[in-house]
């Protein structure tokens, strides 16, 4: 096989549709190195059933959608487009999508219909400098405005970055990237009280009259200022969810969910409006992972594995944890809420309701762990595995 590249092809190269077969030899977008992948090998019809979850395995079938293949639903962070140490520019964020892909197409070609849910903490946070940036020139916008606006725009980088890869692997999947309004409860108790820090750093005069002309709610972080907080409501339910399992079924790459979603609430009248408040995405991509009939549901996180009793002397990495063992140990305040605890209550929701497990691990092991080599699986039942490495 030729060789192939590892930067990101150049993002100014058009992006148009090319639909490629593993019979059929077209130059790739971004004029990298042709591969070659016999006549008789179908990428998109021969997943590795070694690798499938044991819910998969054990019923002696592929998956309870009407599809062939099964489904996964991948949950990230939006660190994975933007890290802190990076300058956010354009071109930092097309290579950081184009690396990403690397480990999506990973999922596809273990035969698995794909759904990507991202987050957008730093992408949403750049948005509202820039709104208080030109808030003398222009009307500013609300905060589910701009979420929305990040769905669009990771959700083009993804869309861009993965039919690029999708050229160079000779895989002929769709792509569809779509805006998601997430209903939550407008009597929910956050809205009583607003934790979540959004957005940039204030002067302590800055802030006082924010509040006074805006009614903001804010905190201060001592020594960098003070921030907005926002409401995080639990996820209700998903609009739009029977037409992201078609697209599922026709066996297209679904990004949806990005942010968390779009917040929006019904009022009296039974419309929809949307409300200034951010969702967590890994509730959102459980919710979407059932909506889905998925498979297997992935959370990606900075460790390799979940560990119990993390950063003291005694702890331990988990091959295998069981739900309710899961359950004793959020309640045990084992997960802080501000990190591991929302991805581990997302995946209880979702083996509890399905039946079914979660994969958590992160980007690096990622492929091992889909050879049930790594990671932590969360599962239905049995007993807890501890492993003896933290890989």
């Amino acid at each position: 096989m030729g060789a192939r590249r590892s930067e990101a092809p150049a993002r100014h190269t058009a992006s148009v549709s090319v639909r490629v077969t593993a019979t059929a030899r077209r130059p790739c977008l971004f004029h990298a190195p042709a591969t070659t992948i016999p006549a008789s090998i179908d990428t998109r019809s021969t997943p590795d059933h070694n690798a499938l979850s044991a819910s998969v395995r054990n019923g002696g079938t592929m998956s309870e959608n009407s599809g062939s293949n099964p489904v996964a639903v991948i949950a990230f962070g939006g660190n994975a487009l933007l890290r802190p140490q990076d300058h956010g520019t354009q071109e930092e964020q097309f290579t950081l999508a184009w690396k990403a892909t690397r480990w999506l197409v990973e999922i596809i070609q273990r035969g698995y219909e794909l759904a990507i849910v991202h987050g957008n903490g730093p992408q949403v946070g750049n948005i509202m400098i820039q709104v208080e940036e030109a808030i003398t020139k222009i009307p500013p916008q609300t905060l589910d405005v701009c979420v929305a606006q990040t769905q669009g725009s990771m959700g083009y980088l993804l869309a861009n970055q993965l039919r690029n890869r999708f050229n160079e692997e000779e895989l002929d999947k769709e792509i569809a990237a779509l805006l998601t309004e997430v209903v939550v409860d407008r009597d929910d108790p956050a809205f009583e009280n607003p934790t979540k820090p959004v957005g940039p750093y204030f002067t302590s005069y800055r802030a006082n009259l924010l509040m006074q002309e805006q009614g903001w709610q804010m905190v201060e972080d001592a020594g960098r200022g003070w921030r907005k907080v926002v409401p995080s409501p639990r996820p209700k339910e998903i609009l739009g969810s029977r037409l992201y399992r078609k697209l599922i079924e026709d066996g297209a790459v679904l990004i949806a969910g990005g942010g968390g979603g779009i917040p929006v609430y019904r009022d009296v009248g039974g419309y929809y409006r949307g409300v200034e408040a951010v969702i967590d995405k890994d509730y959102v991509a459980s919710i979407l992972a059932r909506d889905l009939d998925a498979d297997l549901f992935i959370v990606l996180t900075q460790v390799p594995m979940v560990a119990e009793n993390f950063g003291r002397p005694n702890q331990q990495w988990l091959r295998r944890l069981p739900v309710a063992r899961a359950r004793e140990m959020l309640e045990a305040n084992q997960f802080p809420p501000g990190s591991m605890g929302p991805k581990i209550r997302a995946a209880i929701e979702f083996v509890e309701a399905t039946g079914k497990e979660v994969l958590i691990t992160d980007d690096e092991h990622l492929k091992r762990a889909l050879r049930r080599e790594a990671g932590t699986f969360i599962v239905p039942d049995g007993e807890v595995e501890v492993a003896t490495r933290d890989s």
